[in-house]
């Protein structure tokens, strides 16, 4: 049996593409830098890099530096933003982790800026819970580090991770853990160890407990 679940947020919880493209147009727009090419679409198939790769893939004719500083602009007016327009969950989001809560510790881990995991659970209102969770800005690594970090935190031996997108594949493969492919999302995976369709059917994969 698994003993805990650890689960991605974009493409996984929640499609915050949309909200997130426009905060992000409103940002650069201020900052006077094109934003035309960052639409929902292409978030889509940044999300779930790190924060730095997304910088460097959105203004690749900028010096490096000046990405990442556009990109953490974006970023911190953005947690504000999705407050006050909230992006849409995926089905039934709420209660299938208040299940899974109710059988085995569950934790979060996502390649995202610190306050982001927070402003999505106070928006799901599933702060209560939530074991524990992690990002690069909380702790400066990205997330096969963290998964290890919560692994040896609560001395974890067999937790599974949810995930969308390869990214994610290969950051549990690095952390020596079994992936779960939310099929649902934004990414594809040739060879995860399970798959599902929607976040209901996590509950009916025979390692989690009755």
């Amino acid at each position: 049996m698994f003993d805990a679940v650890i689960i991605d947020v974009d493409g996984t919880l929640w499609d915050a593409t949309a909200r997130a493209a426009e905060s992000w147009q409103a940002t650069c727009q201020r900052l006077g830098v094109p934003a035309h090419h960052i639409t929902q679409e292409r978030l889509m198939k940044e999300f779930g890099k790190t924060l730095e790769d997304i910088g460097y893939s959105l203004f690749p004719d900028l010096p490096k530096k000046e990405s990442v500083r556009i990109l953490d602009q974006c970023c911190t007016d953005e947690l504000d933003y999705l407050r006050a327009n909230h992006p849409d969950f995926y089905p039934e989001i709420r209660e299938v982790l208040s299940s899974l809560a109710s059988r085995l510790p569950v934790f979060i881990v996502s390649n995202c800026q610190a306050g982001y995991i927070e402003a999505m659970m106070e928006t799901a209102g599933i702060e209560a819970i939530i074991t524990d969770h992690l990002c690069p800005g909380d702790t400066g690594e990205a997330k096969a580090a963290n998964l290890l970090r919560l692994a040896e935190k609560y001395d974890l031996k067999n937790a599974a991770y949810v995930g969308d997108t390869m990214g994610d594949y290969n950051a549990v493969r690095e952390a020596g853990m079994y992936f779960i492919f939310a099929s649902y999302g934004y990414g594809s995976v040739p060879e995860p160890d399970a798959v599902i369709d929607c976040p209901r059917a996590l509950l009916d994969h025979p390692e989690i407990p009755e």
